[in-house]
């Protein structure tokens, strides 16, 4: 039989055990973010502008952060599968997306069931790149150098032509289709999972005619492989200023593209302002300046998950207005 005095003793133990295991915990709760790798998840192939300015980005947060930013390449279905595994992620700040604009604001447009809502399943933390246009070129044997030259040179053509984008629905596909129906002119579209491919499909000729992003098919624009005809986007090409955007050659078009940062939904505002105090901090660095202009990327001027937030919301309703213009459906 135990006496009176062990069964306390024992108590007290268990007790003493008990508290020491949720003290434990309470500090496994508490410590600092980040404590653990963090994975940051792309919509795009490797090579693209998106996973360049991820992966400068990426390497500046490890730094800064102390723990290992990976990259977690996810392309394919214009953006969606990377998207919804963001959305679906825990909100702890261990998962993170980074994408390209048209995965927000195109998407909602052009398809029926889409497993996120742009507005209300992400939260906004940063944005690292500057709006910027798409490239509009041809192959080196197409016989065209500007925009009313390709206008002409197919709607005289006697067989039917093609274009290459990175995804039906992609920013790139809305461009040119927005462009068929102001201008009458007949396309077909041929979709990649990716940017790069389609870059590279247009100077190998498998393809005469591409839009695409502004970083893969620059080392063929500068080759002579592809010819640029036009940009997508309010401004010229940082690496590309010798090709004038669509607007300059009569045919308006003021959508750019854009990369940022996002969280799932509920993400804690304290994780949400020391990511975007660390990504300003990129940001406002010469040296950091300096190596986005070496990969022909413009970087955006320091702002706030607010601002982020604002833009997201008027270009989710201009890009609508493009989808509508050209006439396309969600599917």
């Amino acid at each position: 039989m135990f006496s009176q005095h062990t069964h306390a003793r024992r108590a007290g133990m268990v007790l003493a055990t008990a508290l020491a295991v949720a003290s434990a915990a309470g500090a496994r709760a508490e410590a600092p973010y980040p404590s653990r790798p963090i994975r940051m998840v792309l919509p795009s192939g490797a090579g693209t502008v998106t996973d360049q300015t991820a992966r400068l980005v990426a390497e500046r947060l490890t730094t800064a952060l102390g723990q290992p930013v990976v990259i977690d390449n996810r392309p394919g279905a214009n953006g969606i599968i990377a998207n919804e595994t963001v959305a679906r992620a825990a909100p702890d700040g261990y998962t993170l997306l980074y994408t390209y604009s048209a995965t927000l604001t195109v998407n909602p447009w052009t398809t029926r069931s889409l497993p996120y809502d742009p507005l209300k399943d992400f939260t906004p933390i940063a944005r690292p790149s500057a709006p910027g246009g798409n490239l509009l070129a041809v192959s080196a044997g197409m016989p065209v150098r500007s925009l009313q030259e390709l206008l002409a040179y197919v709607k005289a053509s006697k067989t039917e032509l093609a274009y290459c984008s990175w995804g039906v629905g992609s920013g790139g596909h809305l461009a040119m289709e927005y462009l068929k129906a102001k201008t009458g002119i007949h396309l077909r579209h041929i979709p990649y999972k990716t940017a790069t491919q389609c870059s590279n499909d247009l100077a190998a000729g498998h393809v005469t005619i591409g839009i695409t992003d502004s970083v893969s098919a620059i080392p063929h624009l500068k080759s002579g492989r592809i010819r640029g005809i036009a940009v997508s986007g309010p401004e010229r090409l940082l690496p590309a200023p010798e090709v004038p955007t669509m607007t300059e050659q009569g045919v308006s078009f003021q959508q750019a593209s854009w990369g940022a940062l996002f969280g799932p939904r509920g993400l804690p505002a304290p994780i949400v302002a020391r990511l975007n105090a660390e990504v300003n901090r990129i940001l406002q660095s010469p040296q950091d300046r300096e190596r986005f202009a070496a990969m022909n990327l413009k970087p955006a001027n320091p702002s706030s998950p607010a601002d982020l937030a604002r833009l997201l919301g008027t270009d989710l309703a201009a890009w609508g207005e493009v989808v509508k213009v050209a006439g396309l459906e969600a599917e």
